[in-house]
């Protein structure tokens, strides 16, 4: 019998003691790392969560399911209380807002119907930019009024509500890939905005209006704004704000719309107050005679008084009583 030469033996023993340790430790590392894998793929955007947990609490036939692009999201629907509808009021929620959130979009989508206006509230999805590292925005020097809330306008906002952060026209510092994200952000937005006015002139709607709520605002003022949709016939601001670290800022946007344009803001704060008048002075200098400026008081938390108030001036501007 022979036998390898005994030189050769511990280098042999070597190759088999190092070739079985690689695939053992292979084979220990390969499932977690695909798990891991797996985990990140499967992770969804904080908005699609909500949106489910939305199809728990809302009735089945309130939700409608559209497609824009690849994306499939949610969108509350209620029809017109009346036997000829006056048309449709697509509700665009402000940042880290819902479908149905309490203050502002609930509230209107609930009452529009009974004004003869069907309603149809959209889930945005998560923005890109936002997440990049915050921007500093210098607080305006302007005094906070008495009524507004200890100051809040002029407080820096947290990463998670530095998108509702009321922009002041100043630069946001420049971040990498921040031009991207945003044309990212606009192109699925816009597709989001486009599916609902495709889905209310299935409905026969004799008129659509857009409508914004917060930094909801700039996103429907900008779509507006660079694609001139002719399906829509009004538009309407509500506490509207230029989210942190994008351009234009609406003083510019909203005044420069050649379609009716209706910008509700509450005048208690010194911030809301200040870019308010610098949207109405940019109408004039545009000589826009379909912007229109409807100052509110705010009532304390999210009150039924000041959401019947909302409401009704809301109802007021879209269907004028005549005289």
């Amino acid at each position: 019998m022979l036998f390898p030469h005994r030189s050769t033996l511990p280098a042999l023993c070597l190759s088999l003691m190092f070739t079985s340790t690689f695939y053992a430790h292979a084979a220990d590392t390969a499932p977690l790392t695909t798990q891991k894998t797996a985990e990140r793929q499967a992770l969804p955007e904080r908005s699609q969560e909500e949106a489910r947990a939305l199809e728990r609490q809302v009735p089945q036939q309130e939700q409608q399911q559209l497609q824009a692009g690849d994306d499939s999201f949610l969108a509350l629907w209620k029809p017109a209380n009346s036997a000829e509808a006056a048309g449709v009021v697509i509700i665009v929620p402000g940042a880290g807002e819902t479908a149905d959130w309490p203050q502002a979009i609930g509230p209107l989508r609930q009452k529009l119907p009974d004004a003869a206006w069907s309603s149809l509230s959209l889930t945005l999805p998560d923005l890109g930019l936002d997440t990049l590292p915050a921007r500093t925005i210098e607080a305006p020097d302007a005094a906070v009024d008495s009524s507004s809330q200890d100051a809040t306008d002029a407080a820096p906002k947290p990463i998670e509500q530095a998108a509702s952060a009321e922009a002041d026209g100043t630069d946001p510092a420049v971040v990498a890939g921040a031009d991207e994200h945003d044309k990212t952000d606009a192109t699925r937005i816009f597709a989001r905005i486009d599916a609902a006015v495709a889905y209310a002139q299935t409905q026969n709607a004799r008129s659509v209006v857009l409508l914004g709520h917060g930094t909801g605002a700039w996103w429907a003022a900008r779509y507006l704004s660079e694609k001139q949709p002719t399906q829509v016939q009004k538009f309407i601001m509500v506490a509207p704000q230029t989210p942190t670290g994008r351009t234009p800022p609406l003083q510019q946007l909203a005044p420069a719309l050649k379609l009716a344009t209706a910008d509700f803001f509450y005048q208690d704060g010194a911030s809301a107050s200040k870019n308010a008048r610098e949207r109405s002075q940019a109408s004039k200098r545009l000589k826009n005679d379909n912007y229109h400026q409807v100052s509110l008081h705010a009532l304390p938390g999210n009150s039924p008084a000041g959401q019947e108030q909302l409401s009704r001036r809301i109802r007021g501007w879209l269907s004028p009583q005549p005289m």
